[in-house]
């Protein structure tokens, strides 16, 4: 694999990964870098392992009996799957947005606050710059600035997944994951999130997963491409889109499978 960054821009750096379900492999020898505060998108047909390659890089398979990985995924140069990570400041480094928003039953102010209280917060003056900063940061903050005592499950589709950033935002991550953030939401509100993420990424290093190949040309500086659970071909996006090296490739963005 040809390099695309120096060291020094590389994030996160995989090599000759394999990840298994039980008996079942479902990725086969990934090797990536991924820059620092610039958008990676993940494209590929249903069930190709694009999702599952997003949920190594901060163990949520590690919840799923029976996973097992080889391989070396390192995060700022550290081995992620060393025994003696901690899971859970991984995970504060990592944030994850998933495909369908998932408030919790709470107000808007205690949905973003859960996270910083969990790791201590507990002055009343700092969880409320905290949920402000969050709240502007994912472009909520002036729909909700009034009514952040009420509940988030009163939110439209669109507003709550913005209120899921926000609260990924509010334990200060360094990488944010986004597993098809907008593939449940209108066109109007989609476009929101695609603001979004071209904004987030002045301060964060984001990785989004999508189906959309139109949004992957929108928001994303670099593209991977899996097929079968093998990266097929990983480069700028306006190379992969245009002129990519693999015929495999071509025919997926041109629509000839997938």
């Amino acid at each position: 694999m040809a390099e695309l960054f120096s060291e020094n821009n590389v994030k996160v750096h995989v090599r000759e990964m394999n990840f298994f379900y039980g008996q079942v492999q479902a990725l086969f020898n990934i090797n990536i870098d991924i820059p620092e505060k610039q958008v990676t998108a993940f494209i590929g047909p249903s069930g190709c392992g694009k999702s599952t390659f997003l949920r190594t890089l901060n163990r949520m398979n590690d919840i799923i009996d029976g996973t097992r990985i080889e391989g070396k995924v390192m995060i700022d140069g550290s081995d992620i799957y060393n025994p003696m990570t901690d899971v859970v400041a991984l995970r504060k480094k990592v944030g994850m947005i998933f495909q369908k928003s998932n408030p919790f039953p709470k107000s808007i102010f205690d949905n973003i606050a859960y996270g910083p209280r969990l790791h201590g917060v507990k002055d009343k003056n700092s969880l409320m710059e905290i949920v402000e900063t969050c709240l502007v940061k994912s472009a909520l903050w002036d729909e909700v600035k009034d009514r952040l005592d009420k509940s988030a499950m009163g939110l439209s589709g669109g507003q709550q997944q913005r209120l899921c950033i926000a609260r990924a935002l509010a334990i200060n991550p360094d990488v944010v994951l986004m597993d098809e953030p907008a593939s449940a939401l209108d066109p109007k509100s989609t476009l929101k999130i695609e603001d979004l993420v071209n904004e987030l990424k002045k301060d964060y290093t984001i990785i989004i997963v999508t189906h959309n190949m139109q949004q992957a040309g929108r928001v994303s500086d670099y593209t991977a491409f899996f097929y079968e659970g093998r990266l097929i071909e990983y480069g700028a996006t306006g190379q992969i889109f245009t002129k990519p090296n693999v015929k495999q490739t071509e025919d997926y963005i041109t629509g000839r499978f997938g």
